[in-house]
């Protein structure tokens, strides 16, 4: 059984460009993970824009401590049901004294286990189902949802999510994905037919080159064209 997962080609203005302009971290952090948001939105229905609006301010485009040593690029701390690495951080989590104390957080082998996870905790969590039911290009209603559903502390998370999108004109990994074909290089498939045999009528099918095939016996082969689909939507490079 086959499947095919299709993900769209994206390009960002400026960023590969042989201009001068410095390429800023921000840029460098979405050309290295606007392709798992936009996978992780095709499996869940969390929008692209939001999630990478949301790895930008959580990971400090890749910078934060967490997601340098642990691979955590948004934040997650280890709750009851984690049974993977752990890595130990001062937060937000007070003694009772008020002093500021080391709290768990979930530790992954890559940053695109973490993109993975996040989706898996959004997706497992009651709280987050009302996101559900808006719409999937909304990303204001998304970013303020998040904050009322009670994702961060920040008073202020839903404005800067939103802030962020639209500097980097993120939205636009969520738009309709309009295909157009591009020719490629054709696979070659080759199928392998023995002359029916009036005895058993026994088709023999495997490669060209295998010694299994008789050179008294005549063969067709048939070449199968085929062409794969690929999507560029563009986004534009920061203010």
């Amino acid at each position: 059984m086959k499947s095919t997962i299709l993900l769209p080609v994206l390009v960002l203005i400026g960023i590969l460009s042989t201009s001068s302009r410095v390429i800023t971290v921000q840029e460098r952090y979405m050309e290295q993970y606007k392709y798992m948001a936009i996978s992780e939105m095709n499996r869940s229905g969390i929008p692209a824009s939001i999630k990478l609006a949301q790895g930008i301010l959580e990971s400090q485009s890749g910078r934060s401590e967490l997601a340098v040593n642990a691979n955590n690029h948004f934040g997650i701390k280890c709750k009851s049901n984690w049974s993977g690495e752990t890595y130990q951080y001062k937060d937000d989590d007070l003694d009772e004294n008020g002093e500021l104390i080391h709290s768990c957080f979930r530790m992954y082998g890559s940053g695109e286990q973490s993109y993975i996870d996040h989706t898996d905790f959004i997706l497992n969590r009651s709280r987050y189902k009302p996101l559900f039911s808006l719409p999937k290009n909304d990303y204001k209603a998304w970013a303020m949802g998040l904050k009322k559903c009670g994702y961060a502390t920040d008073p202020n998370y839903g404005i800067r999510l939103i802030e962020t999108i639209e500097k980097y004109n993120l939205n636009l990994l969520d738009a309709p994905v309009i295909e157009k074909p591009v020719p490629v290089l054709p696979v070659i498939e080759n199928t392998i037919k023995t002359q029916v045999n009036t005895t058993n009528k026994q088709v023999v099918k495997g490669s060209l080159n295998s010694s299994k095939y008789s050179k008294n016996k005549s063969y067709n082969v048939k070449s199968k064209k085929r062409f794969r689909t690929f999507t560029a939507p563009r986004l534009s490079e920061s203010k």
